[in-house]
C-alpha cells in the first residue's frame, strides 16, 4: 500500500469532545449501500449521514485486491474531510479486502457488513446449509466462507460469485426477463445444493430480493446484512458515547463520484423516500 495514500493524517484523529452531532460516513462503490442507509435512518433518525458512491468505478468486484484497497481508501478519506465521527463500509467486496488495512490506518471507528450477515445466517440456518452470493471478489476473498467455518465448522457453506448482478441493478433492470434468467442461472446449484439461508453478499442484491425469493423458494430465508449493520453502528455509537442528542430528524447527504441522474431515479425505489441534497464530487477534492 502506498503510503501517500494516508498522508493526510489530521484527518484520523477521532475526539469525543463535540464528536456527537458530527455525521456518519457511509460509502459504497454505488447504490447497494443505500440499503444500509434506509436502516440507519429508521434505527437512528437523529443521525446525520454522508454517503459516497463511486459511481464512476462501480462495480469493484472485478478489480484486483490492490485497486479495491486503493479506491476504499481515497473513500474513507474523502468522507472523513466531512469530519464524520464513524464510517461504514457498506461494500462487501472492500469490507472482504479493505477493512483490515483501513483498521490499521485510520483512528475512527469502522464497521463493515460480512460478520453481522455471517451471525444472521447462523441463527437463520436449520439444516446447517448455508449458501453465499456476491460479487467475484468478494466470494474469491472467501471472507464469508472463513468466517463461517471458524465461528461454525458443522456448516456447509456453498457460494456462489454473481458478477452479473451489480451492472443489471445500476442499470435499473430489476425485474426484467433478462434479469430473471440470470438469477436462475446463478442460483439453480445453490437450491440443488438444498440450503436453508442465503446471505446476499453484496449490498446491492436487496433489490433483487423479490426475483431471487421466487427462484430459491419460501423455505430459503435470505439474509439481508443492512438491518444487523445498522444495530451494530447504533450499540457501537452508543458504547462509545458519540450518539446524536437530536431528536430526530437527521439531513443525509449524497455525494457521487458520477453523474447523479440514474443514482436519483434508483436510489429513490430503493430508499423509499426523495434524495434531496445529491452532490457530484469535485475530483480535486476526491483525489487530493
Amino acid at each position: 500500500m502506498n503510503p501517500a495514500l494516508f498522508k493526510s493524517r489530521k484527518f484520523l484523529s477521532l475526539r469525543k469532545s463535540g464528536v456527537k452531532n458530527k455525521p456518519i460516513g457511509v460509502f459504497d462503490s454505488g447504490l447497494g449501500g443505500l440499503t444500509v442507509v434506509r436502516q440507519l435512518i429508521k434505527l437512528l433518525p437523529g443521525e446525520d449521514i454522508i454517503y459516497l458512491g463511486d459511481t464512476a468505478r462501480v462495480p469493484y468486484g472485478n478489480k484486483s485486491k490492490s485497486t479495491i484497497i486503493k479506491f476504499s481508501v481515497q473513500n474513507a478519506l474523502y468522507l472523513l474531510r466531512h469530519k464524520v465521527k464513524l464510517i461504514v463500509i457498506a461494500c462487501n467486496t472492500s469490507s472482504s479486502f479493505a477493512l483490515s488495512e483501513l483498521s490499521k490506518n485510520f483512528k475512527v471507528p469502522l464497521v463493515g457488513v460480512i460478520e453481522p450477515g455471517v451471525k444472521k445466517a447462523q441463527q437463520a440456518t436449520i439444516a446447517k446449509r448455508i449458501g453465499i452470493i456476491g460479487t467475484k471478489a468478494t466470494i474469491d476473498s472467501r471472507a464469508y466462507q472463513n468466517r463461517i467455518k471458524r465461528q461454525a465448522p458443522l456448516i456447509k457453506v456453498f457460494a456462489q460469485s454473481c458478477p452479473l448482478f451489480v451492472p443489471l441493478i445500476e442499470e435499473g433492470w430489476l425485474n426484467e426477463e433478462v434479469t430473471v434468467d440470470v438469477i436462475k442461472k446463478y442460483l439453480t446449484p445453490l437450491k440443488k445444493n438444498r440450503i436453508d439461508a442465503l446471505i446476499l453478499g453484496c449490498t446491492h442484491y436487496p433489490l433483487l430480493k423479490p426475483s431471487i425469493k421466487k427462484v430459491m423458494g419460501k423455505n430459503v430465508r435470505l439474509v439481508d446484512s443492512a438491518k444487523e449493520v445498522a444495530l451494530s453502528v447504533k450499540y457501537l455509537i452508543n458504547d462509545l458515547g458519540i450518539a446524536s442528542e437530536k431528536p430526530g430528524n437527521g439531513k443525509v447527504k449524497f455525494f457521487l463520484t458520477d453523474k447523479p441522474y440514474r443514482f436519483k431515479k434508483i436510489g429513490e425505489k430503493f430508499l423509499g423516500r426523495q434524495l434531496k441534497f445529491v452532490y457530484l464530487v469535485k475530483e480535486s477534492d476526491y483525489y487530493a
